[in-house]
């Protein structure tokens, strides 16, 4: 196995993507996307779980054990995903990515009945090593579901409105959690508190993620995860 560029370090912030194989579609259906995000919690502890015996089960009320990273992000797209972690136990990013990108690699191949690899390679890692790095991530991954609405909304001018309602509607991340909007229980995946409180309100959140529409989301060297 090759050696990372830039090792994981504990008590550091990273911003993590992966895709599809040759960009496959990953999430086909709701109850894909639903799988993901109860994996996100399961696989993020020391324990072994066992998808089977916790599936009728509410998040709350299983033990994972000690957590390996914060989750402070989260956003699904057709064929890839993000997350923004820090890592609070050494080696508990890797230890993470391995369960989750595992865990649902075999729950997907048996739904579809394939074999082989789901994910390119492996998994994308940037080192969030700035303050303005870390804040700038919260809006990117936060905006990535315009891009299911409209792939060319980066091109042309945008209503704020628009944005909000389109973030507001799309489940499947954590903009919902930050707006403190009922999210069942994929509330429980984030520990914000290991994150800087750059949000002191919902209101605050909101405002500068729908900021970012007036500037070019490229002005920083972020992953290029296109459909």
């Amino acid at each position: 196995m090759a050696i990372r560029k830039t090792p994981f370090a504990f008590g550091e912030f990273y911003h993590i993507y992966s895709r599809g194989v040759d960009k496959r579609i990953i999430f086909l259906d709701e109850d894909d996307r639903l799988r993901f995000v109860r994996l996100l919690f399961l696989c993020n502890g020391s324990e072994a779980v066992v998808y089977k015996n916790v599936k009728n089960k509410s998040l709350k009320d299983i033990n994972v054990g000690t957590k390996l990273v914060s989750i402070g992000a989260y956003c699904l797209m057709p064929n890839h995903f993000h997350l923004l972690i820090k890592e609070i136990r050494e080696g508990g990013t890797t230890e993470f990515m391995r369960k989750l990108l595992t865990a649902y690699s075999a729950y997907f191949n048996k739904k579809y009945e394939r074999t082989g690899s789901l994910f390119g390679s492996r998994f994308k890692s940037s080192h969030l090593d700035s303050d303005e790095y870390l804040k700038y991530i919260f809006a990117y991954i936060h905006l990535n579901p315009l891009k299911i609405f409209d792939s060319h909304w980066r091109e042309r001018i945008v209503e704020k409105e628009w944005v909000r309602k389109t973030l507001r509607d799309y489940r499947f991340s954590s903009y919902l959690d930050y707006l403190n909007r009922d999210n069942a229980e994929e509330g429980l995946i984030l520990n914000k508190t290991e994150f800087p409180k750059y949000f002191p309100t919902p209101e605050d959140f909101e405002e500068y993620v729908c900021d970012w529409i007036n500037f070019n989301m490229n002005m920083h060297q972020g992953p290029s995860l296109a459909k």
